[in-house]
């Protein structure tokens, strides 16, 4: 601290004899480097007494939820106070709570709020910010927002406009990639006009063909085309999508390679020509394009391979003389032979697990090259400390098509921060609203070890201990992936998913039998009725530690608890192994919901006799679903493509459903004559409403 405080002491004389910071810094570091030869472990420390006071006063963050309390987190540590910003359905926000003053920008659809850049600018005036963080989607690669920053004399936390025009146009990006020597993937280097286009170009390319967005990003205005039918609809969402999403219609076509690993580079460069690569992402579990799970770094690469990709992005980086943080993402076959596939001009989703592995903050590291220091760190500085993994926790139900959003409000939330070594990166609390008005992401949850098996061991116990009331969650998929042999051994692809679960997800199946008719108990579950005796297991009984013997299908266990049902989460100890079992609900007619193993299972516990007269009880009869479209998720109507009396066939489209910026094609049943149409465009519906009915 002494020798912290002596240089600053001296560095300072040196800036009021009129050197800029860049100077400044210098100093110090060569001033640390004659006082401590070969040693810089001071040197963060003076850095953050001498430039928290040399960054930036205010700095508005143009964005929502975990990623705006993230850079909040970060602004704190470095004591620049922060603006937020927030729709007026996001008044009671944790990010607007963190902040040290929150505006209103507009109502709650994205276009009138997050993406209102004349309501944002007026507020950064108002506010006098002399910073904006974008933090990722909303306008985070938007040129003409870093614009019209410029022109007010506001510090965009990002590359400059040219970098983000480059690197944010699919089109433009792949050109400067293959001027760049960086490995690209065949495809058409142009702007598709319209379907009939579309379908020229793919058939030259030659099937499969990924339609996606110029101006996309986060999977949506994305998709794959396998015959020229497949081509049409996918131009049509993906054109629609990446309007509502971006403001930007372009589409790009490209060949489609199949089963490749999603890998991805960080790079940080600086105004003075500096960049570095930051390692990798492993970020092949996805479903509709968009990442589930991440880890850093990847089984797959090996450090030669992983040398040339973190060339070629810093390649890349330095022909668009980028300077932020950004992403390069590669698609990877089976033989390590890797294509450009796109640049992010922001900070990732991801980002965690890169901090977790290299010890740096990206986003203190962005607010220091924003203002125009050069890097503190070498190639060679970066290091790969052990292994993080990251789960997206969606309100998701994951047993449709591996996740549609759920909406609700959060009346239990506990996040498993009592865990070592884990991370959490949200912006709810309990109380929070989950709308279908933005992403379903409940949080980021991040574990670290000192090797995969331990970061995953670790992600097993979080997402046990993870508590989420309300709404309909994903931890039931994230926990069987993560613990799925193919997943454990490394041997993972962009299908993963599709591969593993080629019915879908099912949630973990548990082994047991039926035909037992003597027991004290019967447990319903699923559709097995299962005999379960259950007796105290030795002398001693307490009111809370309970000791006993479940004997199911011969099979014996001995379990100790100590029970009690008011709390979320119940610790069982089965034949010696500690597991976390979650009481979600439980009523008088003995039907309990429990989570256990990441998934939820409907239980219906009675005692023999009840269980023998529940079979007189009536059964509610199965819902004839043919004749009938409902709504398998809350969101907004976007057309409607049938009247009364038309004719459709099976496989026909009825209409189409946007939910959280994605669009969902709903289709007929059966053939049949249109009955009645209970919706419109522009109708907002729930889960489960009655769309279009058949006679």
């Amino acid at each position: 601290h002494d020798l912290a405080m002596m240089g600053i002491k001296a560095c300072t004389n040196s800036a009021r004899a009129g050197r800029d910071h860049v100077e400044v810094l210098m100093c110090l570091r060569s001033w640390e480097e004659k006082q401590i030869p070969g040693k810089l472990a001071s040197f963060e420390y003076l850095s953050l007494l001498f430039f928290s006071l040399q960054t930036f006063e205010k700095l508005l963050i143009a964005n929502r939820g975990e990623i705006a309390c993230r850079v909040i987190k970060t602004c704190k540590k470095m004591g620049i106070k922060t603006v937020a910003i927030h729709s007026d359905v996001d008044a009671n926000a944790v990010h607007v709570k963190m902040a040290d003053e929150a505006v209103c920008v507009g109502p709650a659809p994205t276009s009138k709020s997050y993406l209102n850049m004349d309501a944002i600018m007026e507020v950064i005036k108002k506010t006098r910010a002399q910073a904006v963080h974008p933090g990722y989607g909303f306008l985070s690669e938007n040129k003409e927002f870093a614009r019209r920053l410029a022109a007010e004399g506001v510090t965009f936390i990002g590359p400059d406009t040219h970098a983000i025009q480059a690197m944010g146009d699919k089109i433009e990006s792949k050109l400067l990639a293959k001027n760049a020597k960086v490995n690209t993937i065949p495809g058409f280097d142009g702007v598709v006009k319209d379907a009939d286009e579309a379908v020229r170009i793919a058939r030259e390319i030659g099937y499969p063909v990924m339609i996606k967005a110029s101006a996309g990003g986060g999977g949506k205005g994305m998709r794959i085309a396998w015959d020229d039918e497949e081509t049409r609809e996918g131009f049509r969402f993906s054109s629609q999508e990446a309007a509502s999403s971006f403001g930007d219609d372009r589409l790009l076509i490209e060949k489609f390679i199949d089963n490749p690993r999603h890998i991805e580079i960080q790079v940080l460069a600086d105004k003075h020509g500096n960049a570095l690569w930051l390692n990798e992402r492993e970020c092949s579990i996805q479903r509709r394009n968009q990442k589930v799970v991440e880890e850093a770094p990847s089984t797959f690469l090996d450090s030669e391979t992983r040398r040339a990709m973190g060339e070629q992005a810093v390649a890349l980086a330095k022909a668009v003389k980028y300077s932020s943080a950004g992403t390069v993402e590669f698609l990877v076959d089976s033989s390590k032979n890797f294509y450009f596939l796109e640049m992010n001009t922001r900070l990732q989703v991801e980002h965690p697990v890169t901090e977790c592995i290299t010890g740096l903050d990206l986003v203190q590291e962005m607010i220091r090259v924003a203002k125009g220091y050069p890097l503190r760190h070498k190639q060679a500085d970066i290091p790969i400390n052990g292994w993080a993994v990251e789960c997206r926790v969606y309100a998701e139900d994951p047993y449709k098509s591996f996740g549609l959003p759920s909406i609700g409000k959060l009346s239990q939330y506990q996040e498993p921060l009592h865990v070592p070594s884990v991370r959490v990166d949200s912006g709810i609390e309990q109380g929070s609203d989950i709308s279908i008005y933005y992403d379903p992401m409940i949080s980021k949850l991040i574990t670290y070890g000192s090797n995969r098996a331990e970061a995953l061991r670790r992600m097993e116990e979080a997402l046990d201990n993870y508590v989420i009331r309300g709404v309909t969650h994903n931890i039931s998929l994230l926990r069987e992936v993560i613990i799925h042999p193919r997943f454990v051994q490394g041997d993972i692809s962009t299908k993963f998913l599709p591969e593993v679960y080629p019915d879908g997800f099912k949630g973990l199946i548990p082994i047991a039998k039926s035909k037992r008719n003597s027991w004290e108990l019967s447990v319903h579950l699923g559709d097995g009725i299962y005999p379960v005796a259950v007796s105290k297991d030795g002398s001693s009984f307490s009111p809370c530690l309970v000791s006993q013997q479940v004997e199911v299908d011969g099979m014996k266990l001995n379990v100790t608890s100590e029970w009690n049902l008011a709390l979320p989460l119940l610790s069982v100890t089965i034949d010696g192994t500690q597991r976390t079992v979650q009481r979600l609900s439980r009523d008088a007619s003995g039907k309990t919901s429990i989570q256990f193993l990441g998934t939820v299972y409907k239980l219906q516990v009675l005692t023999k006799a009840a269980a023998e007269l529940s079979k007189y009880m009536p059964e509610k009869a199965a819902e004839d679903t043919s004749s009938i479209l409902r709504s398998p998720m809350p969101g907004a109507v976007v057309a409607v493509s049938v009247k009364p009396g038309d004719m459709v066939s099976e496989g026909q489209e009825i209409c189409v459903i946007e939910a959280m910026k994605m669009q969902n094609s709903m289709i007929a049943a059966k053939t049949g004559k249109v009955k009645a149409v209970h919706c419109k465009a522009g109708d907002t519906v729930g889960e489960g409403d009655l769309l279009v009915e058949l006679e």
